[in-house]
């Protein structure tokens, strides 16, 4: 009897880490990792999915041997390759992977697959106070993530370091410190005058750090002829923006969407541009995004002649990493009318709900990889939604 107690409340643990509602992708202890973060997601014209992660050898932490690895499905999330990697930086850090297909380059007519990323060679509070360095790469691949070009530093034409003794090219008196790019997928603009522009969202430090995190400013940069060269936007204007993420709005115009680091407000960022993301027409704090200073992703999911539905995800919670909602919006990002809840602690455990990414995965559903009850693991789920 007892046996069997042992084994029902056994069975029971793993169904609530584990439900039918959601399929492990990342798990922390496998594969060689103590722990997995920064999801990524990415659907690749033949229908796979991409899921991309942070492959933490040591434990936990932002900074240490950091590798990016990547699992691949080929029946809609329900089950996932073994585990491969994809990018790393020695034993030190390569991070903050952010996938985006260009489906615009004629050379390439089956579309060609970006993964962008930052290395790093000092914790992040270091590099903030010019004791290292953040670098900005891509890889490419041709054939679904199979295999991948070797790396392609773009630094000094999205990153504005100041360390002339590494590197006589970074003497740049913006002096920028730390640096991110998204950590979620990147975008292509599909309309308008900058249609094929492949977009990153990022964020950087500048100069000595302030306190209450005032020296974050987000910025994005971008590609207008596939990856040859880039170009930087216009830096955010308002202080502590972070981690951020974007979307195509009808007519070609962008959605910039951002951490408030200083988390003053405790809601989302939001920039719009009407010129492709280089300068921004204005900017506010959705107050019906509501964020307790951590990631969230959007994403265009349809397109009509008139406005936009997009789609957004985080920890809707003002105070705790937890709630992971889904929201809909029917016109471009100005209202969000539907809400689905992915995911909810059941009594309040710290982190239940941390991170996501999500993407694209049928006409009216929504995959949705985010991290789960305390960073344990990556996982993957479906959502439906519908007006």
């Amino acid at each position: 009897m007892k046996l069997l107690k042992c084994f029902l409340f056994a069975k029971l643990v793993a169904v609530s880490f584990f439900s039918v509602a959601q399929t492990p992708v990342f798990v922390s202890g496998n594969d060689g990792y103590k722990s997995y973060r920064i999801p990524a997601i990415v659907r690749t014209p033949t229908g796979e999915l991409l899921a991309f992660a942070e492959g933490r050898v040591g434990g936990s932490g932002d900074f240490g041997d950091i590798d990016i690895v990547m699992k691949r499905s080929q029946d809609g999330g329900k089950s996932w390759s073994k585990i491969h990697v994809v990018a790393t930086y020695d034993d030190l850090q390569a991070g903050n992977p952010a996938p985006v297909m260009d489906l615009t380059d004629p050379a390439f007519p089956k579309g060609r697959l970006f993964l962008f990323f930052n290395t790093g060679n000092n914790h992040e509070g270091e590099v903030r106070k010019g004791k290292g360095l953040r670098e900005v790469w891509y890889k490419t691949s041709t054939d679904g993530g199979i295999t991948w070009g070797d790396p392609v530093n773009i630094t000094t034409q999205v990153h504005r370091p100041k360390q002339p003794a590494l590197n006589a090219a970074y003497n740049f008196p913006d002096d920028w410190r730390s640096y991110a790019n998204t950590p979620g997928h990147g975008m292509q603009l599909t309309e308008g005058r900058h249609k094929g522009r492949i977009y990153i969202a990022a964020n950087h430090s500048a100069g000595t750090p302030k306190s209450n995190f005032a020296d974050y400013q987000a910025h994005g940069f971008y590609t207008d002829d596939h990856g040859k060269t880039f170009e930087l936007s216009e830096t955010i204007p308002v202080e502590g923006g972070n981690e951020a993420t974007a979307a195509e709005l009808s007519g070609g115009r962008l959605m910039f969407n951002a951490r408030n680091q200083k988390g003053d407000v405790r809601a989302r960022i939001v920039a719009v541009s009407s010129d492709g993301g280089a300068k921004w027409d204005t900017t506010y704090f959705d107050r019906n995004l509501p964020d307790p200073v951590c990631e969230g992703s959007i994403l265009t999911i349809s397109q009509d002649k008139r406005q936009n539905i997009l789609a957004f995800c985080n920890a809707a919670d003002t105070k705790m990493r937890d709630n992971l909602t889904l929201r809909i919006s029917f016109d471009d990002g100005k209202t969000w009318k539907k809400s689905y809840l992915v995911d909810k602690s059941a009594a309040g455990e710290r982190d239940f709900t941390a991170y996501s990414d999500i993407v694209k995965t049928g006409k009216k559903t929504i995959g949705v990889l985010y991290e789960r009850d305390g960073y344990k693991a990556i996982v993957f789920k479906n959502v439906e939604w519908g007006r």
